[in-house]
């Protein structure tokens, strides 16, 4: 599906020669914008804050727009894949979802289940794009650990794809669909995998047991791509390095699931539906949110 060609205007506008009359007539700008303020509470949600001490993290984002009292049970969607094979030892790069369930105001209260591709060389010890899982029941304070590195993932024999496994990006050509919801049969957070959005097979689960906030249902879902660098060094490009637009990095078939393992709706487009962030307009951009997609990405470059 082709993005209306409205899109490129609107794209224009997220970089930083923005005018004041698009500023004004934007509406979508002006919340990204608002969203930025907020990056220390909104990042927290998504990469632990251990050891972290002289990173930074970036990240361009759309969430559920959901309040603590929300209850949803998964989500889905479909990602670009890229790959970086000169990225710096210090750097990372990736895609992902993040099903969590929070209170407001409480760090550690945070429980987190979350998945996607990502360029890591300080843990996989190659610039290869991995495909990569991610748990936490404590604001990563003393749970949770990335793939396989702990007790807590278990993966399903004869799974297509396993937390670890790298993954070929073909020049951008490859995608995949993964969704996580929390099944009605044992409670416990399913992931399943595919590279064909209507064909997907089951790659494991989070056990309930290993949650505490999240043991019944979420009430945030976050799609996205990051970065992470150390203080004081150029941040990384995201997605595939393009500012949005028709040939840069993209999620697609943003879905709510219910606890069938069923896509039973889709976030409303504008405010009443996803809420945008962005950590950083300088160096990455993020489109509106238009027919279940939306597209992100940018050269990176920031130093904070």
């Amino acid at each position: 599906m082709q993005l209306p060609q409205l899109l490129p205007l609107l794209f224009m506008v997220l970089s930083d020669h923005a005018s004041a009359l698009s500023w004004f007539e934007n509406p979508y700008l002006r919340n990204v914008i608002s969203f930025e303020k907020q990056s220390s509470s909104n990042s927290s949600l998504l990469i632990p804050r251990t050891g972290t001490e002289n990173r930074v993290n970036h990240y361009a984002c759309y969430d559920s727009n959901t309040t603590p009292k929300s209850v949803l049970t998964g989500g889905m969607g479909s990602f670009d894949v890229h790959s970086f094979p000169t990225l710096k030892n210090s750097h990372i790069i990736g895609s992902a979802m993040w099903v969590t369930n929070q209170k407001r105001g409480d760090y550690s209260s945070i429980n987190s289940a979350s998945a996607g591709w990502e360029v890591n060389p300080s843990i996989y010890g190659d610039s290869k794009t991995h495909f990569h899982t991610l748990w936490t029941a404590d604001g990563y304070k003393s749970t949770g650990c990335t793939n396989l590195e702990c007790d807590g993932f278990v993966p399903v024999n004869y799974a297509p794809i396993t937390p670890g496994d790298t993954i070929e990006a073909n020049g951008g050509q490859t995608k995949f669909t993964i969704k996580i919801f929390r099944s009605k049969d044992d409670g416990d957070w399913w992931l399943h995998f595919g590279y064909d959005n209507q064909n997907l097979s089951r790659v494991g689960y989070w056990p309930k047991r290993i949650f505490n906030n999240m043991a019944d249902h979420a009430n945030l879902i976050t799609w996205g791509g990051f970065t992470r660098s150390s203080v004081g060094d150029a941040s990384p490009a995201m997605g595939n390095g393009q500012w949005p637009g028709e040939t840069s990095a993209f999620v697609r078939d943003i879905k709510y699931v219910n606890t069938n393992g069923e896509a039973d709706s889709e976030p409303a487009p504008g405010r009443k539906g996803l809420r945008a962030y962005l950590s950083h307009h300088k160096c990455y951009g993020l489109s509106p949110f238009i027919n279940d997609m939306f597209s992100y990405g940018g050269p990176g470059g920031c130093t904070k």
